[in-house]
Parts: C-alpha cells; sequence; structure tokens
C-alpha cells in the first residue's frame, strides 16, 4: 500500500472495528512471519498465490468463530 503498510493499517482498523476479522494476504510464509501477523492484531492469514481452497477456508474459519463466539455470548 502506498500510504501505509498491513500492520499500520491492522492496528488503526481495530481501533474503529476491533472485532471485524482481518486476513493478511503475503507473499512470505514463514512461521515467523505468520506470528508476526497474528501478534499484529490479524485475525487470519493466506500466503500468495491465494488458490479458491485456502480462500474458502479462511472465510468458513472466520465464520464459524463468528457464531461460536455469539453462541457463547447467549449462553
Amino acid at each position: 500500500m502506498p500510504v501505509m503498510d498491513g500492520f499500520e493499517a491492522v492496528k488503526l482498523i481495530k481501533e474503529i472495528r476491533p472485532k471485524l476479522p482481518i486476513v493478511a494476504q503475503t507473499a512470505f510464509s514463514s512461521i515467523e512471519d505468520k506470528e508476526k501477523v497474528f501478534a499484529a492484531g490479524f485475525n487470519d492469514f493466506l500466503s500468495k498465490p491465494i488458490n479458491k481452497e485456502a480462500l474458502l477456508d479462511v472465510i468458513n474459519r472466520q465464520k464459524e468463530q463468528k457464531i461460536n463466539k455469539n453462541l457463547n455470548f447467549i449462553n
């Protein structure tokens, strides 16, 4: 991104919408890179090139987490 990187962006977004799921998309996929992504506040991770199956897995995982949080709130 020309103005800021994803780490700066996720910080600003989480200040405004803390419950909004944010998925990091990067060409780097080492264990250290993934740890850095999650430590920064991203909710999930996709490495490039993105394939359809991986994208659908992330979407479904985020949907399940939201459903589970809502169920825990009700109980």
